[in-house]
């Protein structure tokens, strides 16, 4: 504005050699996800309105739009495959997604893009930030049609940055509300994600009858249910006592259970992921179990688990269980030794025994100690077992006494 008010007084643009940089905007859109939104009109309604901040005679060099949460960072965004875009039959054509745009903004000479508003780039300011700054850096602007125009500049950030935060806001909103939900689904004993190898997920019906949403009807409430194959339970149990009661590894379990592959059956192969897996889950405990991990990590593909203290439990029993939650606790710590090392005892004394060829069992436990059969004697060894006595052990085992 200023540049315009103090002016010179005569004519000198001849005078300018700056190059004249042609103008290339284009569309930035995105969908919160098929499901909540229909991206074949709300994709076009977003071009309309972005399209009024054009210049006489534009048009988009480029569309840019995803079908995503605005909640995800950019890197995470427009993942999916171009089969999956194509078969929405959105009238406009994608040239990539968010993070597409902020890779090639420089090498195409974008200058200005162009979007609904600015919660269609993100939800989370902190990532409106980001990408704004980028884009700037190589002198792009970014535009949002329901701002107003004119004004200082001042005025006008100040109304983007409120924008930001109402979008930010309803971000929270709406995790609070999700989450409030979840958990609620959790504690009625209702089931969240791929049941567990010796469960089936199947529909409640007794339910409230949740009808049609928007898009379809509306997926059904399941509980867990036993697996049709009673060996599933037994394989589940078996694998959970091998680690509780005689402290194998992972591998070590995997070895047993694909000895015996009619008494075991699983999908595939065992491996040493399901296997810990499965010694990990509380929901064998027969307890519904919700928010163990953090899927959105910023890491495709990989979550985290979260804190106990942060797992949401069902007030009772939900269904049919494979061991007792104190069984199920009990395995967790001898993995957390085992992880520590401080397990190397026994398993040592059981390597010992099975090169001798003798049948190695555990009979009891008792507080701090266990009653071990080794072939056909009896021991009674301490809870961990101590690495100088697991070694008195072995040594026993090899003068055959």
């Amino acid at each position: 504005m200023a540049s315009r008010m103090f002016g010179p007084p005569i004519d000198l643009s001849e005078l300018d050699h700056t190059p004249h940089r042609t103008r290339r905007p284009v569309f930035l859109g995105r969908v919160s996800t098929k499901d909540q939104q229909n991206p074949a009109s709300s994709i076009p309604r977003q071009v309309a309105l972005a399209a009024e901040r054009l210049e006489e005679g534009e048009e988009f060099c480029a569309y840019y739009w995803d079908i995503e949460s605005g909640m995800l960072p950019p890197e995470q965004r427009g993942l999916g495959a171009q089969e999956m875009y194509d078969a929405l039959a959105v009238p406009i054509p994608r040239h990539g997604g968010l993070q597409d745009l902020v890779d090639r903004a420089e090498q195409l000479g974008i200058t200005h893009v162009l979007a609904e508003r600015s919660d269609r780039l993100a939800r989370a300011m902190l990532t409106s930030l980001t990408v704004e700054h980028e884009l700037g850096r190589l002198s792009v602007q970014v535009v949002y049609a329901n701002e107003p125009t004119g004004g200082t500049e001042s005025g006008q950030l100040r109304m983007r940055r409120y924008s930001q935060v109402e979008a930010e806001v309803y971000r929270a909103t709406m995790l609070e509300m999700s989450t409030g939900g979840q958990i609620q689904h959790a504690v009625a004993g209702y089931n969240h994600g791929r049941p567990p190898y010796p469960y089936n997920a199947v529909t409640d019906p007794d339910a409230p009858v949740r009808g049609q949403g928007p898009f379809g009807p509306m997926r059904p409430k399941k509980r867990l249910a036993p697996h049709p194959d009673p060996r599933r339970f037994d394989a589940a149990r078996e694998l959970c006592r091998l680690r509780r009661e005689e402290h194998l590894t992972g591998g070590q379990i995997v070895e047993i259970l694909s000895e015996h592959p009619d008494r075991y059956p699983v999908e595939g192969r065992w491996t040493w992921s399901h296997v810990e897996a499965l010694i990990a889950n509380p929901k064998l405990s027969g307890y519904q179990v919700y928010n163990r991990k953090a899927t959105r990590t910023g890491r495709p593909g990989h979550s985290r688990i979260n804190p106990v203290s942060a797992w949401v439990w069902s007030p009772k029993i939900t269904h049919e269980p494979v061991i007792s939650l104190e069984e199920w606790r009990e395995a967790q710590v001898v993995t957390a030794e085992l992880r520590r090392g401080t397990g190397r005892g026994l398993l040592q004394i059981r390597a010992a025994a099975r090169q001798r060829g003798l049948d190695f069992a555990t009979i009891s436990r008792t507080g701090a100690h266990t009653i071990h059969q080794i072939g056909e004697q009896r021991i009674v060894l301490p809870h961990p077992v101590p690495d100088a006595l697991a070694a008195q052990v072995i040594a026993d085992i090899g003068r055959g006494r």
